[in-house]
């Protein structure tokens, strides 16, 4: 069976004069031992000592030294919660177990009384440091911190305090074990327990008897053992804290070698920074001192307090962030309410209105001087947060970290962007070198064959010659434009380009582009063309040489990759964003979907057969592309794919009078 209620309680209710004291579980193991070293030492004859543990492994640690008092003694109790092999037994003393849910499994208890002397400790527990020294062991299980564990209690050798605490006890082995009655009752009648004095022979006894006063060294030893049990119990929380504060740090330093995602590195550091400083509200977000607004991405949320993630924090409305910005500090309040910059500002007495903010902490992640986001940390409830230096150091900590994680993010950015453009460098280098050498091997081959049967056969007939000069002038006439489009497009990229934008109608440009076409060798036979543009198109404003040149490549391209039975379409509209946009349309080779974005890189070319059938070097939509962007138009391409011909679309701006 389980008693609930507390020996301790019971030992105040019946001696009211009596005042608790707090004991950490270092000095109840110096005082028990000092108190069953008194028996072994003085006593001569056969004390009645009762002992409680709260465990059975508590008491397997001081069952030797119960064995040694058994041989001063056959009255000795010791009770324990059975476990393992704590059972009820007479064996060298007397074992009285008790359920681990009866009241003295939270207490701790030992009495002795003696004829000439009386001694006895009773304590409980504390509720608080239970709950609290559960959490130390696994943050530095290296320390013992059973022995920071905190009681309240007496301990007195005042014989009617001593006879009392043995009465109760007694009381529940009676219970407990009904068995030991009669030895029981043995005790009670040789020191006088349960009655209002002692006997004849216990007062003799206690007169003649020589007293060992032992107070004056064991009250300077229990003080001694308070205070450094005291300043050991401090060091120990003072270790955690910092092990809780490493901990944190190396999770955050963790997520930053683990991922080079801002994202994911400031999501941990929020919810690390907000569980271990116990906050209402943490937000992390980026901002730069220059940015009015910006969106709270980051947050760390406590039960039933109100969500700001999403929402767009004013930053330029904000006096708290306009000071760190000039200042380079983080800013500490403690009460919102009483804090003159909360007070005095409009837009601040609105947030911690709407978001109960009662203690705010805000503090700047800085790198190399420049602002890159901002630490908030929110307690919404009362009383409000009583700051601690080591909270500030460690969120001054963090934002560190959080500034290393956003700078390496950035870095890696760059870095991926450069390599980018570094591929692409070198692909436009092996395009250049593969493509210039088939181009410019090719017509100067043929160019060189011609010229050499001129020059070594006189005597060739005319029409031949005329073959022969016919072919030359074509290829020379190919080379020319290729080293044109290498310096047109050079000149495009690097910004040589002076444009001079003027008044032009679309149909003017349509018709010189296409006598640029008709010029070509009538030899060749080109599809269909035709033109829709409506008389009513407004004036366009644009480059006219270039403009042309646009349009000309864009013809020139779709001839290229449609038979001679197509058709080609030129087709302008005026569109709602006041601009112009002409689509050229053919019915030729398509372009597959997923490359509707690359035809307009540099060197792009269709693979295989097609290379050696169209020609080309790939740079015709590459200066479109260039030309277009020159006055701030748009082109792109569409197709349905494979045989299903194409569609190149760009816009020229119109003039705003028209």
């Amino acid at each position: 069976m389980s008693i609930s209620t507390s020996v301790l309680s019971d030992l105040l209710q019946s001696l009211p004069h009596l005042r608790p004291q707090l004991y950490f579980k270092a000095s109840l193991t110096a005082l028990s031992h000092a108190m069953e070293d008194q028996v072994l030492a003085v006593t001569l004859d056969q004390p009645l000592i009762i002992a409680s543990f709260q465990r059975e492994r508590f008491y397997r640690q001081e069952a030797h030294r119960y064995q040694r008092l058994s041989q001063r003694s056959n009255q000795i109790y010791v009770l324990s919660a059975p476990e393992t092999e704590f059972v009820n037994s007479s064996e060298y003393y007397e074992k009285v177990a008790f359920e681990p849910d009866d009241a003295l499994s939270q207490e701790w208890h030992l009495v002795v009384v003696a004829d000439n002397y009386t001694t006895c400790l009773v304590c409980r527990e504390s509720v608080g440091s239970i709950a609290k020294n559960q959490e130390l062991p696994e943050i530095i299980p290296s320390l013992d911190m059973d022995t920071a564990r905190r009681f309240e209690g007496i301990w007195t050798s005042e014989r009617e305090v001593s006879l009392k605490a043995a009465e109760l006890i007694l009381d529940r082995i009676q219970v407990y074990r009904p068995d030991l009655a009669d030895k029981i009752n043995q005790a009670r009648r040789r020191f006088g327990i349960g009655k209002g004095k002692r006997n004849s022979k216990a007062v003799s006894l206690n007169e003649y008897a020589c007293d060992i006063d032992t107070d004056p060294f064991v009250q300077r030893l229990v003080t001694y053992l308070q205070a450094s049990q005291y300043k050991l119990h401090k060091a120990y929380r003072s270790l955690a804290a910092q092990a809780r504060k490493e901990q944190l740090i190396n999770s955050i330093s963790m997520a930053i070698r683990r991922s080079l995602d801002p994202h994911a590195v400031l999501e941990v550091a929020a919810q690390e920074l907000g569980q271990h400083l116990e906050a209402d509200r943490c937000l992390i977000y980026r901002a730069q001192a220059t940015d009015a607004q910006t969106i709270i991405e980051h947050e760390f949320l406590s039960p039933d307090v109100v969500s700001v993630q999403g929402q767009t924090w004013h930053l330029g409305q904000n006096p708290l962030f306009q000071e760190i910005t000039q200042q380079g500090e983080g800013i500490c309040i403690t009460d919102t309410l009483t804090d003159y910059r909360v007070t005095s500002s409009t837009s601040l007495s609105l947030i911690v209105s709407k978001f109960t903010i009662n203690s705010w902490l805000i503090e700047p992640v800085f790198s190399q001087g420049r602002l890159l986001g901002i630490v908030e940390l929110h307690y919404c409830r009362l009383p409000s947060h009583e700051w601690q230096a080591g909270e500030l150091d460690l969120v001054k900590a963090i934002a560190t970290h959080v500034g290393a994680a956003l700078i390496q993010a950035e870095a890696f950015a760059n870095l991926e962007e450069l390599n980018k453009q570094l591929e692409a460098l070198d692909r436009t280098r092996s395009n250049l070198i593969a493509i210039t050498g088939h181009e410019l091997r090719t017509p100067l081959s043929t160019i060189q064959v011609c010229l050499e049967s001129l020059a070594s056969e006189p005597d060739m007939p005319l029409e031949l010659q005329q073959v022969m000069l016919s072919t030359a002038l074509s290829d020379s006439e190919r080379m020319r434009k290729l080293v044109q489009d290498f310096l047109t497009l050079s000149n495009l990229e690097s910004g040589r380009v002076e444009w001079h934008p003027e008044s032009l109608t679309l149909q003017e440009c349509v018709d010189l582009a296409l006598s640029r076409l008709r010029t070509r060798s009538s030899t060749e036979k080109i599809p269909k063309i035709k033109t829709h543009i409506a008389e009513t198109l407004p004036l366009i404003r644009a480059d006219g040489d270039w403009l042309v040149e646009v349009i000309a490549k864009l013809i020139d391209n779709a001839c290229k990759f449609t038979p001679s039975q197509g058709e080609i379409t030129i087709k302008a509209t005026h569109n709602r964003n006041h601009d112009v946009e002409v689509t050229v349309t053919d019915t030729g080779r398509g372009i597959e979907p997923n490359r509707l974005e690359v035809v307009f890189d540099r060197f792009y070319q269709e693979e295989g057969a097609l290379r050696r059938t169209a020609g080309g070097t790939g740079l015709g939509l590459a200066i479109c592309r260039q030309i277009v962007n020159g006055w701030n138009g748009k082109i792109w391409a569409e197709s349905n794919g494979k045989d299903q011909g194409s569609q190149f679309h760009f816009t020229i701006p119109i003039v705003q009078a028209s």
